[in-house]
């Protein structure tokens, strides 16, 4: 079986300040410095460590730059499908503050340019069986048509629509939708976990998990009476970027390996705490040994 991960790579640029920067303010970082990045590329890294076979498909563009984040990547990641664009590559900024806050602003045209199934072989090579694993940085129609044609391809499809499209996403190829709390309540008015879960499930979705920061998450399965409370562990956030991809990635990557997936979204909690208390993006995931030690609680 194999996780195939449709979406972004950019360069992540962050910023540690003091506190995030009020309109029109200039502030002076504490440290920054840049490193490879893109919800793709972070969930492909992710579900790489626990051991899953990957492979991540992004497009990139034909400068230094891509160049650079490639040979990152593809330490990482041996099956690697980038499609070189006669673009600049993507790019996001990020800003943390001292209790790991954070906010992220990408310049995505090679993203927005990308059209899985027109422009690879992305649908020659998945099979039955496979799982295709999806962000929302592509537009919304390629996005869609991968979910579909995946699902008609007996794949398990997942989606984690971040950033949100501005128009309303059809769940009906989706057999697991991830998404935090804000975005729940934005995809549905929903602002409690579980009646916004139940909500995803009536628009489409065969499950749905809600992660809920420092309160863990919840996940709903359809045809369940109720959700699933998964606790967090104990972490003193330092950084809380690329946590949600690390809990994405972390959680297909069990799955696909056999892991029920009321086991695997626990542990990929634990795996999202642990890169919330370290600082950076891709540098904060846990390792394939700490991914290890953690399966075997």
């Amino acid at each position: 079986m194999t996780i195939h991960v449709v979406g972004n790579v950019c360069i992540d640029t962050s910023f540690r300040l003091e506190r995030l920067p009020l309109p029109g303010e200039t502030l002076n970082a504490t440290a920054a410095g840049d490193g490879p990045g893109g919800k793709g590329a972070n969930q492909a890294v992710a579900a790489t460590r626990t051991g899953a076979a990957v492979a991540l498909w992004a497009p990139v563009g034909r400068d230094a730059a891509s160049d650079w984040v490639e040979r990152r990547i593809a330490a990482e990641i041996p099956a690697l499908h980038l499609l070189h664009l006669d673009l600049s590559c993507d790019r996001s900024v990020i800003m943390i503050d001292r209790d790991g806050e954070n906010v992220i602003v990408t310049a995505a045209a090679c993203a927005e340019a990308f059209d899985p199934l027109a422009m690879t072989a992305l649908g020659d090579t998945w099979a039955a069986g496979d799982i295709l694993l999806m962000q929302g940085n592509l537009p919304q129609a390629a996005t869609l048509a991968c979910l579909a044609a995946a699902r008609s391809a007996g794949l398990v499809t997942v989606l984690n629509p971040s950033p949100l499209p501005a128009d309303p996403f059809d769940l009906s190829a989706v057999s697991l939708i991830v998404v935090n709390r804000p975005e729940a309540k934005a995809l549905t008015g929903e602002a409690d976990a579980e009646r916004a879960a139940r909500r995803l499930l009536a628009m489409g979705a065969g499950s749905a998990i809600v992660t809920l920061g420092s309160a863990g998450a919840l996940l709903l399965d359809e045809g369940a009476s109720s959700g699933i409370r998964l606790p967090p562990g104990e972490v003193e956030a330092v950084d809380a970027s690329g946590a949600g991809d690390c809990f994405a990635g972390t959680l297909v990557g069990l799955f696909a390996q056999g892991v029920l997936l009321p086991d695997a979204a626990l542990l990929a909690t634990r795996a999202a705490g642990i890169a919330v208390g370290r600082p950076g993006t891709l540098a904060s995931f846990p390792t394939r040994a700490e991914i290890s030690a953690l399966t075997k609680t």
